[in-house]
């Protein structure tokens, strides 16, 4: 196994802006030869950030997508014994090589690519809490054995292995260790203006910069089960941008109208949606 970093470094590119202090993380885990473990808000870019390192450095991406019911030997390999049962009942001479019914995992693909790429383990926290513990020898040597064919597999090229979190469960210690770590922060103005710009860059400036005062508005509020993200924020910029809205409706900074418009892009609860309309009420009651 080759264990060669990239000679190019992970920068921004057309369609990501990613931060400095993030560019140095990405590239500091590849130099290191660690798992990058991404932790941020939902919706502030991390499963796109694995995307967008294999564009910036011209690697092939493999996605492995984390659900509560996955187990890490799903990533590894599963043999597939109700099919051999069939095909032996039917008589098919696939049945006498076993290796016919040896499914690959991501990791397995990875590891067998001729040329380096992104892995991506996207969610690892949705999945059970030994999930972590179990890819522990894997990840850090690169090999796994697979007992059915009594073969070991080795990485050809040791991939770039991007691993994101929402933080619903802790990790455990140990893998921890093993991974270079960084959080996402909620990106500032001037960062969310160029993010906006990689999407819209014909985004009326008048309209972007009370858009963000609004979104920023709605941020501060105190006691949101769940604060709009970067990504309701281009997916509400683009309703705006397509509804024509006229700038009276953002110029207007009564309090009492707390609720913003095609607020369903920005808001995803009806908690939510009932706080802004408490305040607004509140504010209007201590007016009259």
């Amino acid at each position: 196994m080759t264990g060669t970093a990239p000679a190019m470094k992970f920068q921004s590119t057309a369609s990501y802006v990613a931060t400095e202090d993030l560019q140095m993380a990405v590239n500091a885990a590849v130099t290191l030869q660690k798992p990058l473990l991404v932790k941020g808000e939902p919706g502030t870019g991390k499963t796109m950030l694995a995307e967008q390192i294999a564009d910036s450095l011209g690697l092939k991406l493999v996605a492995w997508h984390i659900k509560s019911t996955t187990r890490a030997q799903q990533g590894l390999y599963e043999y597939d014994a109700v099919s051999r049962l069939r095909d032996s009942q039917l008589g098919d001479d696939r049945v006498h090589d076993i290796g016919n019914y040896i499914l690959k995992g991501k990791l397995w693909q990875a590891f067998e690519s001729e040329e380096q790429v992104v892995l991506l383990i996207d969610e690892i926290d949705k999945a059970d809490i030994e999930f972590p513990n179990d890819l522990l020898l894997e990840l850090d040597k690169m090999e796994f054995h697979v007992y059915e064919t009594q073969t070991q597999i080795k990485a050809k090229h040791r991939p770039i292995v991007i691993i994101t979190s929402n933080n619903e469960k802790e990790l455990p210690d140990a893998f921890l260790r093993r991974c270079f770590f960084h959080y996402i922060q909620f990106p500032d103005r001037n960062t969310l203006q160029d993010i906006v710009q990689v999407h819209y860059p014909d985004i009326k400036s008048e309209l972007l910069s009370h858009a963000l005062d609004v979104f920023f508005d709605v941020r501060k509020v105190q006691g949101l089960k769940k604060k709009p993200s970067t990504s309701e924020l281009i997916d509400w910029l683009k309703l705006l941008m397509s509804d024509d809205l006229p700038e009276s409706v953002f110029q207007d900074k009564d309090a009492s109208k707390a609720i913003p418009p095609l607020y369903g892009a920005l808001l995803k609860n009806e908690q939510d949606v009932h706080l802004l309309e408490k305040l607004a009420f509140m504010h209007r009651a201590k007016r009259s």
